[in-house]
């Protein structure tokens, strides 16, 4: 299939999520308004979907993305454990600013706060990866489908896709710092993008 559909969904809410902490490779859980929202987007794809039968289910390795999937899949029916996981889908290391506020970099740092916001698809945290770093192994990821698929990762991992298949410039700060939403889910695939 050249054009695949990807149903992509954010993993729910953490606790650090709320607090604007960098989390990236930190094996946060959902938090109960992380829950509901797993379960809100599992329900919406029941509907659009019913139970997806022959297509395929694939999430990031992190329990927050595992636990969005397994909650997606209940609500549509489904047995919760029968998916993939890949690890191309892993968000991308914040690296040594991981449990950090944003709030708290700003005060501390405000060199590197504003080297973030001034570049968010190169900025490189030490120790951590760029957006630019991983679009390769996204781009992997997805030459490799070969059919539909219901997809559970992250903001950032998302982010990358978007820009990659709708042709988005990096250098558009809006597509950049592109806020994934965790209550909606995305239809996207080459050239189209539909929230739900």
């Amino acid at each position: 299939m050249a054009d695949p559909t990807i149903y992509y969904v954010r993993h729910g809410q953490t606790d650090w999520n709320a607090e604007l902490r960098f989390q990236g490779r930190q094996d946060i859980p959902l938090n109960r308004n992380g829950q509901n929202q797993a379960d809100e987007n599992g329900r919406k794809l029941a509907k659009l979907l019913g139970k997806a039968e022959g297509m395929r289910f694939i999430a990031s390795p992190l329990g927050r993305a595992r636990e969005t999937m397994e909650r997606v899949r209940t609500q549509m029916g489904l047995e919760p454990g029968d998916y993939e996981t890949d690890e191309r889908l892993v968000e991308i290391s914040f690296g040594d600013l991981e449990g950090i506020t944003q709030p708290e970099i700003k005060k501390s740092n405000r060199e590197l706060y504003y080297q973030r916001k001034r570049n968010p698809w190169t900025f490189r945290p030490v120790n951590g990866e760029s957006h630019e770093d991983a679009l390769a192994r996204v781009r992997e990821w997805h030459c490799e489908l070969t059919g539909d698929c219901v997809v559970a990762a992250h903001g950032a991992i998302g982010r990358i896709l978007r820009i990659y298949l709708l042709g988005l410039d990096v250098r558009e700060e809006s597509h950049s710092r592109f806020a994934f939403p965790q209550d909606e889910f995305c239809i996207i695939r080459k050239g189209l993008e539909k929230w739900v």
